[in-house]
């Protein structure tokens, strides 16, 4: 790819009370965490799009590109944080083969925050002027409501594609697969979706909103963080939905904790995960034992992982090497991405792939495109496509898994209405 000489300057400034208040209301750039995170301000300076490619794997590309980026970029940050200095924003998608595109997106401008301390970064071409102007804020569109119903996979559908996965199981191809399905609909022209991406921030605060390239959601599992040469990742598998009261909540939460089914699910998906890290680490170690970890709708199994970043790597060269998970795709890996294209009725695009941010630093934090939806502009409505999932192992229930998927979508239903 052909890099630009890029000028990065990056300053401390006053508080700011609403980051997402900057963002463009028809296409905002964002990645929020109570409170803290990154958000693009007017247009983007760049878009890497890696369409499918032959040989080097689409994240490895893009990878490279933006450390030919990095080595051509002439920065001045005294802030020193995560996410200050030069970073772009990513979306990728979720299959080599699908024809959703990944794509890394330089801002031209930034605001950021980091508990009591705010910057804003302004990123140019060695040859444009030096802009002066003030951030400006845009104030918030009129609320506005989607409709959404079954998409290419009906609910129907999607029980039989669980029958034929428990088949291919009995039959010892797989341990375990993830089937999504899908929810098609659309949101009047002309929406502020900035809406959308501040309903799930502040409705599930434990996750990661996010908003890249018409990507939004809010997801509760983390791919990979680094922060300071220090490997975070946090595995989810294993799932249970939330209970009416009290009683059924505790009563639902020691079924999720005690059940075999789940904790074997859980362990897979740790393993897995190890096992990408080990050769891109020094010192790696995860928790002895999950922890029950409680969101709004529902009851996730969860183990943390952490350890020390090799030299020369980047938080994106992990995303490669991490995606896809055990948790999202199956066991074995190979076998699962196989039973994924032939019994899910679509393409799934960017859902269940990696979404985040990197800086020139190798820090980043990705996530997994869960509880998220594609929003595309068309010449009328905006066309909006939402996933959710369920890992299919032995003994699944296709009922079950049914209603799994439907407490998954709740997050992203309930805020599109």
């Amino acid at each position: 790819m052909h890099t630009t000489h890029l000028v990065v300057e990056t300053r401390e400034i006053d508080p700011v009370e609403d980051l997402l208040a900057y963002a463009d209301p028809a296409r905002p750039l964002a990645w929020l965490r109570r409170g803290d995170g990154i958000v693009a301000v007017g247009e983007p300076l760049a878009e890497v799009r890696q369409p499918s490619a032959a040989g080097l794997s689409r994240t490895a590309a893009l990878a490279n590109a933006w450390r030919g980026m990095v080595a051509q970029a002439e920065s001045s940050d005294p802030v020193d944080l995560p996410g200050s200095g030069l970073v772009a924003f990513g979306a990728f998608a979720f299959d080599e083969e699908s024809a959703a595109d990944s794509v890394l997106v330089v801002p031209s401008q930034v605001l950021g925050r980091h508990g009591d301390r705010f910057w804003e970064t302004r990123i140019r071409l060695a040859a444009s002027p030096v802009s002066e102007e003030p951030f400006a804020t845009q104030p918030y569109g009129p609320h506005w409501a989607g409709t959404v119903g079954p998409g290419a996979q009906s609910p129907q559908g999607y029980q039989n594609s669980v029958r034929r996965a428990l088949t291919r199981i009995a039959d010892g191809e797989l341990s375990k697969v993830v089937l999504a399905r899908d929810l098609t609909g659309s949101v009047p022209a002309g929406s502020d979706l900035r809406r959308l991406v501040r309903a799930l921030s502040t409705g599930y605060p434990d996750t990661w909103a996010f908003a890249v390239d018409g990507l939004i959601g809010a997801s509760p599992e983390t791919l990979v963080t680094v922060h300071d040469g220090t490997v975070t990742a946090r595995v989810l598998a294993g799932t249970i939905g939330r209970g009416a009261d009290a009683d059924a909540d505790t009563a639902a939460s020691s079924h999720l904790a005690s059940s075999t089914k789940d904790l074997d699910e859980h362990q897979y998906a740790v393993q897995s995960v190890l096992a990408s890290l080990r050769t891109h680490t020094r010192a790696l170690a995860a928790s002895e034992q999950p922890f029950l970890l409680k969101l709004p709708n529902l009851f996730h199994l969860a183990t943390d992982v952490e350890g020390e970043l090799a030299d020369g790597e980047s938080a994106l060269d992990l995303v490669q090497v991490l995606h896809p998970t055990a948790a999202v795709a199956g066991t074995p890996t190979p076998a699962a991405i196989a039973a994924i294209r032939e019994l899910e009725p679509f393409d799934r695009g960017r859902y269940a792939g990696p979404v985040g941010w990197v800086d020139a630093a190798g820090n980043g934090e990705w996530a997994i495109a869960l509880r998220c939806a594609q929003f595309t502009a068309g010449s009328g409505e905006i066309a909006v496509t939402a996933y959710a999932g369920a890992g299919i192992v032995a003994g699944s229930d296709p009922e079950s898994e049914l209603l799994e998927t439907r407490v998954k979508f709740r997050p992203l239903v309930d805020a599109l209405a």
